[in-house]
């Protein structure tokens, strides 16, 4: 580790701005990324010693991503790929997780909370409720910039581009912009977006808890994860409050549409994104890496990873609704292939 230790006490830490992910100043990993944060953002205070480097942390060894959770994890085509393969492509599924998180932060979430801050609902108006959103998506650009952060470290360390323009938008994503391009009225696409933001913060907890609590994979990825999730257990709540307040605020119409895309949400949300594995076997020319796919993709009785909509049951009810809603919450929980 270069310079210092970070917990040297001779000289004072230099003060963090407001609005940063909650960390352990006594954790080496979480302070190197709060400090790589920092620095990104045109190096606020003056640092008269070297902090740890994220470059420094990394431990090749270590797999970039968790391969139980792969839904061909226990296929034959990927058990008998050589391990420096099999690194790459957990790389590559790194990257693109990195790459969907920051694309649910930029196209979701922070649109849905500068809706109501821009007035989308005029009902909904008060210091106390701007200020909240507007923290939250000061939150949702720090998360935005740690798993940028991680995904450039990732390539550094790999050796391997990894573009992420060469993906494609993850299945979220195509069906958020999907639905709002067939919406006719303002007021479908911003409660399209509410709903889908809605799902999201309130749901990605138990997801990013897999990473988070992962003890194989890099540290400094793991450690993104456990940063990102300490304050969406702070979303959720917000989350939750907001959509009663707008669902409150609506006609019949509309809160028949609003729950509509909370189910097209919550469908979203649960299903596989065999596009993006695809390009991934393509990029990482695995032989026979389409045909497994497909074998994942036929196998009716192998199991999804889903997300935890346990919160999301909890507000349907908290809301009235449950009968209204058509989802089968059977499938609120994490489960792997």
């Amino acid at each position: 580790m270069n310079g210092d230790s970070p917990l040297s006490t001779e000289e004072p830490t230099p003060a963090l701005p407001d609005g940063i992910p909650t960390y352990d100043p006594d954790d080496p990993v979480e302070n190197a990324v709060i400090r790589r944060l920092v620095g990104n953002w045109h190096r606020r205070a003056t640092v008269k010693r070297e902090e740890p480097d994220l470059d420094d942390l990394f431990e090749p060894e270590r797999a970039d991503y968790p391969e139980q959770i792969l839904p061909f994890h226990d296929h034959p085509t990927w058990q008998a790929l050589s391990p420096e393969k099999r690194s790459e492509v957990l790389s590559w599924a790194w990257i693109a997780y990195n790459r969907h998180t920051v694309m649910a932060e930029q196209k979701v979430a922070n649109p849905a909370f500068a809706l109501v801050m821009e007035g989308e609902y005029p009902a909904l108006q008060g210091e106390a409720l701007n200020l909240s959103l507007a923290q939250a998506m000061v939150d949702e650009q720090y998360h935005t910039l740690m798993h940028l952060n991680a995904s450039a470290v990732t390539r550094r360390r790999r050796g391997m581009a990894m573009p992420d323009h060469v993906l494609p938008l993850s299945h979220t994503a195509r069906e958020h912009q999907r639905l709002r391009d067939g919406a006719s009225e303002r007021w479908q696409r911003s409660l399209t977006t509410l709903a889908f933001a809605t799902v999201s913060e309130i749901s990605i907890n138990a997801y990013l808890d897999l990473l988070a609590d992962d003890t194989e994979i890099q540290v400094i990825n793991s450690t993104t994860a456990k940063l990102h999730n300490r304050d969406e257990y702070c979303h959720a709540s917000i989350s939750a409050v907001l959509a009663e307040m707008v669902y409150d605020k609506l006609d019949a119409s509309q809160r028949r549409f609003f729950l509509d895309m909370l189910v097209a949400g919550l469908d979203a949300f649960v299903a596989n994104d065999y596009t993006t594995w695809e390009r991934i076997m393509d990029l990482t020319g695995v032989p026979g890496g389409r045909e497994m796919l497909k074998d994942c993709q036929a196998d009716s009785g192998r199991k999804r990873l889903v997300r935890e909509y346990t919160g999301l049951h909890s507000l349907v009810e908290q809301m009235g609704v449950t009968e209204q809603i058509d989802f089968d919450w059977s499938r609120s929980h994490i489960a792997t292939a």
